[in-house]
């Protein structure tokens, strides 16, 4: 199975890295998506992708809530080139802070969205509070762009909208939790080929997981609770989600 997003350069992952790995190595998980957000974070997730190549592979953004940081879209392009990112991200828009407001997040989103349709790579998406406002943008760039909308946790409706832009929906610990309804009718809902699963850790936990405590190898966890509410096998579903992430991210060959 992959992990489409962990954040390995935050503690407590970044303190046991190696265990980390094996981890969820040993759980069928051998390959991890790692998003970097500022620049700052950029070179080091190189640094660990450099370090455990094969493994882990980076992705690099500028997320919405440090929209108004200073930043260079061709530095940012030339960081992609140098370490063969596989998507750009974590970015997006987010309607539930007050800074940087909105206006700032939309004109840097844009910035990078071009640059990812120019450098042909998908993009890893943050959305909260402004579903509305992205999907209107992503229609300017359909169909060429493609990417995957992380952390869904939001009706099939609304999903199905942003299928139909090309995007894939990463899917993680809420699926996991009982009282989770709109997420679990989505992962029932929508095509598995179009599901990614993820962690997001150590920011997102499970049923009974405390985010601190998510590591890459929950997304095992995660693969349990789809097979189940599909009621197919786990294989089924590692199957088509690596085969999936394989072809957005580049993993396997062409996209």
């Amino acid at each position: 199975m992959i992990e489409t997003h962990c954040h390995l350069t935050f503690p407590p992952l970044c303190d046991d890295l190696a265990g980390v790995l094996d981890r969820g190595a040993a759980a069928g998980v051998q390959r991890i998506v790692v998003p970097a957000y500022d620049p700052p974070s950029w070179r080091q997730v190189q640094d660990i992708a450099a370090a455990h190549p094969g493994v882990v592979f980076p992705a690099l953004g500028l997320h919405p809530w440090v929209a108004d940081q200073s930043f260079d879209i061709d530095d940012l392009a030339g960081h992609l080139r140098d370490c063969k990112a596989v998507a750009v991200g974590e970015i997006g828009l987010d309607g539930m802070i007050d800074t940087p407001l909105m206006p700032v997040q939309i004109a840097v989103f844009e910035k990078q969205l071009e640059l990812a349709r120019d450098l042909d790579l998908p993009v890893i998406l943050h959305c909260r509070g402004a579903f509305a406002e992205m999907a209107e943008i992503l229609e300017r760039f359909s169909p060429r762009l493609q990417g995957v909308l992380h952390a869904f946790t939001r009706s099939p409706e609304l999903a199905r909208r942003f299928l139909r832009l090309g995007l894939h929906l990463g899917i993680g610990g809420a699926v996991t939790r009982p009282r989770a309804t709109r997420t679990r009718e989505t992962v029932a809902a929508v095509p598995l080929e179009k599901i990614l699963l993820e962690t997001d850790a150590p920011s997102i936990g499970l049923d009974g997981v405390d985010p601190l405590a998510a590591e890459p190898r929950h997304v095992r966890d995660v693969a349990l609770a789809i097979a189940a509410l599909r009621g197919i096998d786990l294989e089924d579903v590692a199957t088509t989600t690596t085969a999936s992430a394989e072809r957005l991210f580049g993993l396997g060959g062409p996209r």
